[in-house]
């Protein structure tokens, strides 16, 4: 394993070629893994984010706006849902389904949505008592038309940060399940993935480790400072 360990190092340069973050233990590119796995972590946690988003302002607007029997039925469904693990939901659709991108992606929207849905609620119930949502009840507006055209709308700011801020949580989903081997399968690349080849051979080569585990970080961080500065922009009230 040394032997084909041999060219790993942070430059490495042979004839026409030169490696910027060195190579694996096959001799592949890691600059290149590094933002393959990029492409493919991001796509998971977008891809996760946005269901969980889109279910989330459905079911939280239809539960908060009814209210009553209806949203008491609708939370605690909500409450199921979220008491579920995300393990035991992967562990279970690895077994129905192929292990990969779109299982994980099922499995992340699966209950990634509630936290959505209980800020979407909280707000429509705040705002169904305006003026606005009592004028067009009151000339006869569908709840779908009040829903979709006068609450949504006033809580968009909301839902935006919420869906930055839900970013990096996915990240950091995805690149565990993938390190512990329940999310992305090689030859596939993800920063978890690539983390779970380097933490084999940490001691003779901490690069391959520490590459995917900064981009992971330092990803996490820049979505969570954005998601502070929508906060800011937003809701003026909260700067300090």
């Amino acid at each position: 394993m040394d032997l084909a360990h041999k060219h790993v190092g942070m430059f490495y340069n042979t004839g026409s070629n030169f490696y910027i973050f060195g190579t694996d233990y096959l001799g592949r590119d890691m600059f290149v893994r590094i933002w393959d796995g990029a492409r493919i972590s991001l796509f998971i946690a977008f891809m996760a984010v946005i269901i969980n988003v889109i279910i989330g302002v459905i079911y939280g607007g239809i539960s908060g706006y009814f209210g009553g029997f209806i949203d008491n039925i609708m939370m605690r469904i909500a409450e199921i849902v979220n008491g579920i693990p995300y393990l035991l939901i992967v562990i279970i659709l690895m077994i129905v389904m192929k292990p990969g991108v779109s299982t994980i992606i099922i499995a992340l929207a699966m209950v990634g949505w509630v936290g959505t849905a209980r800020l979407v609620r909280g707000e429509v119930i705040r705002l169904k008592e305006q003026e606005f949502v009592i004028s067009a009840q009151s000339m006869g507006a569908s709840p779908t038309r009040i829903i979709g055209k006068h609450l949504i709308p006033n809580i968009l700011s909301i839902v935006i940060v919420n869906l930055t801020l839900a970013i990096p949580n996915a990240i950091f989903t995805e690149a565990f399940l993938s390190f512990i081997g329940l999310g992305v399968q090689v030859p596939q690349a993800s920063w978890g993935t690539l983390a779970n080849e380097g933490i084999q051979f940490f001691v003779q080569y901490p690069l391959e480790l520490i590459l995917p585990a900064f981009f992971i970080s330092i990803t996490m961080l820049s979505f969570n400072l954005l998601g502070d500065k929508l906060r800011d922009a937003f809701d003026p009230k909260l700067r300090r």
